[in-house]
């Protein structure tokens, strides 16, 4: 009888721990989430790194977003143009459309969101100073034109009419705020970005027109979301949301148990091993969590830098594949929740293909190679080719006990075929913000999220390779050059045909595999950890995360 009294006893602990997190959270109208990487930048035309998409989500809102199903949604704007709607026409080889925004946008200190603010972001995409990751798509719009009788309905020329124009249509940045910093220092090389409010002075609330506005930003610390009180939309639950920033993940997991956090960020958040090891503590020590799961478009790769003396040669970039057992390494680190990739697109994508070069595990084929191409081992088990040792250096962001038990292992595989793999690891918003932009790295470990039917120009086309002549923008960190996948990008982006745009991906997919200008690693779900009780959370498995619709979160 004793022993069930203290079952019984021991069950009610747990329940009331269950509510005690639930009722904390509505009591305090506080939502702590815990993320592993720094924002870069919070200027949402120039921040790429996908922790600072998921923050700024809380309070910029794009004009169009894809949601969790796959199925693009007006979100600022009332409807997508379509020829079927009669708000998008050709117009020559470009494109004529018409979008008007919702007329309750408006930005936090009351003005109104208008299409002054769209061809705003249009002259700063163009700007040749400051560092876009994808300027192409700005300069493919001509001209952003009011509607005389409503400033909210504009009219926007394309000049070349391309298959994603509706997710090409440029966010809004608050012209009265940002128009005279980039009139001042536009001119400068990073004077915009250096100098902008969303750097110097980021809790001002006219930055931002979603639900919440930044109040307080603290580096290394955290970030406070506040309720914007001029949002017209649902109004959010939590009057306040706490991003905070823990930038070892292996930390997270006894922040949760604290509750010093209670939910956990699928940007910069748990490891997908991580996740899978804490979702079995919380079901068999029933922990009040939930940790969700969901197949996306996440794929981790090894940037080669081309540049690299060693790493220009495409046979030591075969070598370092044939060398690395993936199956191996996703069975022992990801608890096989991994899926081998051979290329930078996953099964969701239309472009998918299987059919292209693969470098199954062999250390036999890897040696060779290396022997083929004058790499001969010295004393000391390391490769040497004209008095220079085959050594390189691989990066990735610090604190994140994944990427260090992958460099780990690759770095044991390698060197059995002779060569050294030197570990330097650096903080997220260095290495992103510095090291791979200004493509100081010899190999860059990361991982990105995209979205299906998506033109990788901006990281594969040769114009899109940062350099201090065009302000560092774009992300072909590699420095890959290739005119016959330049000439590939240009046309699918044209091609609006799916079924044609496929066969031009799946050709550009068999370049990529073929050069190996990237050593793809796997494709892995996406997860996060939320309070057991959080209702209407619905996990993306892609770049438009679930922030976008955090005023819908409830308990």
């Amino acid at each position: 009888m004793a022993y069930i009294i203290k079952k019984l006893a021991l069950t009610l602990v747990l329940i009331l721990a269950s509510v005690s997190t639930a009722a904390s959270n509505k009591g305090t109208d506080t939502l702590n989430i815990g993320i592993g990487a720094e924002f870069e930048n919070l200027n949402p035309l120039i921040s790429s790194q996908a922790a600072t998409r998921y923050m700024l989500y809380l309070a910029h809102r794009p004009l169009i977003i894809l949601t969790p199903d796959l199925q693009w949604k007006p979100q600022m704007i009332k409807e997508i143009p379509t020829l079927k709607n009669k708000l998008l026409k050709p117009k020559g080889p470009g494109l004529e459309m018409v979008i008007e925004i919702r007329p309750e946008m408006q930005w936090g200190d009351g003005v109104p969101v208008t299409c002054r603010d769209i061809e705003f972001s249009v002259k700063v995409g163009k700007g040749k100073n400051v560092s876009i990751p994808d300027r192409e798509k700005y300069e493919n719009i001509t001209s952003v034109l009011a509607d005389k009788n409503n400033p909210q309905k504009c009219t926007i020329t394309f000049v070349k009419a391309k298959f994603d124009y509706f997710a090409n249509i440029p966010d809004p940045l608050p012209e009265h705020l940002e128009g005279p910093i980039f009139a001042k220092y536009s001119s400068k090389a990073e004077g915009y970005d250096q100098n902008s409010l969303y750097t110097k002075n980021p809790t001002n609330p006219g930055l931002y027109n979603g639900p919440y506005v930044i109040s307080e930003v603290k580096l290394g610390s955290h970030v406070i979301f506040s309720v914007n009180p001029q949002f017209k939309g649902q109004r959010p639950q939590f009057k306040k949301i706490v991003i905070k920033l823990i930038p070892n993940t292996g930390t997270l997991e006894a922040n949760l148990r604290s509750q010093s956090i209670n939910m956990v960020s699928s940007a910069g958040g748990f490891s997908l091993d991580q996740a899978v090891v804490f979702d079995k503590k919380v079901k068999s020590e029933n922990i009040p969590y939930q940790v969700v799961f969901e197949d996306g478009v996440i794929y981790a790769h090894i940037d080669f830098n081309l540049d690299n003396s060693i790493l220009s040669d495409i046979q030591v970039r075969q070598a370092l594949a044939y060398g690395l057992n993936k199956k191996e390494m996703i069975d022992s680190l990801l608890e096989g929740k991994g899926r081998i990739a051979a290329h930078f697109v996953t099964e969701k994508d239309p472009w998918y293909t299987d059919q292209v070069k693969k470098y199954e595990y062999s250390p036999r084929t890897a040696n060779k190679i290396l022997d083929e191409a004058g790499w001969k081992k010295g004393a000391d088990g390391i490769r040497v080719k004209n008095g220079k040792k085959l050594s390189l250096t691989i990066m990735a962001v610090a604190g994140v006990k994944l990427n260090d038990n992958i460099e780990t292992y690759i770095q044991d595989q390698w060197r059995n075929i002779g060569v050294q793999l030197n570990i330097k690891n650096e903080p997220a918003r260095v290495f992103f913000g510095d090291t791979v932009r200004d493509r100081n790295f010899d190999l860059a470990l990361y991982s990105w999220v995209s979205i299906p039917d998506n033109s990788p120009r901006s990281v594969l086309h040769s114009t899109s390779i940062p350099t201090v002549a065009n302000s560092k923008a774009g992300q072909n960190y590699t420095g890959y050059k290739n005119k016959e996948v330049d000439s590939l990008i240009d046309r699918l982006e044209t091609e609006l045909d799916s079924k044609k745009r496929a066969d031009l991906g799946k050709k550009l997919l068999n370049l990529y595999a073929k050069d190996l200008p990237v050593l793809p690693l796997y494709y892995r779900a996406n997860n996060a950890v939320i309070p057991a009780g959080l209702k209407n959370f619905r996990l993306s498995g892609h770049l438009y995360y679930e922030t976008l619709n955090v005023e819908e979160w409830t308990f």
